[in-house]
């Protein structure tokens, strides 16, 4: 399955896989979204998978909204990928 991204304002849903294939897309869906909102909420429970490069692109949106001042919420358990990774940075 690949990716879908489905939003209702400022509220996004990712559904299939994030994955290299497919991360560009990712990043310009959110890139389009800072410039609108400066409040966004992902809901990732319809996640499947998320390889590596998935990950760095969470990661890399995080960071972007704390340098533009945007509030950002990640909703949802998720994959495993997903969880596994920040748990890991918590801990660190």
């Amino acid at each position: 399955m690949d990716l879908r991204i489905t939003s209702c304002n400022n509220f996004f849903k990712l559904k299939g896989i994030l994955n290299k294939k497919n991360v560009n897309e990712f990043q310009s869906e959110f890139k389009d979204a800072f410039q609108k909102f400066n409040k966004l909420t992902i809901s990732v429970e319809g996640l499947e998978s998320v390889d590596r490069y998935g990950v760095d692109a969470l990661t890399d949106l995080h960071n972007q909204s704390i340098k533009n001042n945007i509030q950002l919420s990640i909703v949802g358990l998720g994959c495993k990928e997903l969880y596994d990774h920040f748990k890991a940075f918590e801990a660190a």
